[in-house]
């Protein structure tokens, strides 16, 4: 008995398999990395101004609130953030005086935070830190934005890839 059409492609599937393992690794090990290598780079920004009573998260989390005003669960899913992660954070913030926040008229339940002129100061030096990487990103990184819409491409296809092996239980 030979070996039938469907045989080869079960084998030729699996080849391919094995050879996209490891650029998968790969792509998963540079995400962690480099999340991690960017709060290194904000801990830096945050030595250099003379910060020392809060850390690279907390600094990030007070950049992603900026002038807005919003709610705990609202950061969690703009940001991404996990929930007793924020919590943690926000509350660490506001005792350091970064952050105000006030309960909500309508939902009591409800906390709306924003920052005070101490947080806008570090949300501030945060944007002028991306405003330099912005302008230097091409000369000094050798990463011109069209290497940087793709990067940001191929990110948004595999968060959207994990998302539906969450919701759907691929």
């Amino acid at each position: 008995m030979g070996i039938t059409s469907s045989q080869v492609s079960a084998v030729v599937a699996n080849d391919d398999d094995a050879a996209a393992k490891p650029a998968y690794l790969e792509a998963l090990t540079y995400v962690e990395r480099l999340h991690r290598r960017l709060l290194d780079v904000i801990k830096d920004e945050l030595d250099r101004i003379g910060c020392s009573e809060i850390n690279s998260v907390q600094a990030l989390l007070l950049f992603n609130i900026g002038d807005a005003e919003m709610t705990a669960g609202e950061l969690r899913t703009r940001g991404h953030y996990l929930g007793s992660n924020v919590s943690y954070n926000l509350k660490k913030l506001v005792e350091a005086g970064y952050i105000s926040h006030q309960r909500s008229r309508l939902d009591r339940r409800s906390v709306r935070v924003r920052l005070t002129d101490k947080g806008r100061a570090i949300c501030k030096s945060i944007d002028e830190l991306y405003n330099k990487h912005c302008r230097s990103v091409a000369e000094v990184g050798d990463i011109s934005q069209e290497e940087l819409r793709q990067i940001n491409a191929t990110l948004h296809k595999l968060e959207r890839f994990w998302t539906d092996q969450i919701r759907y239980r691929l």
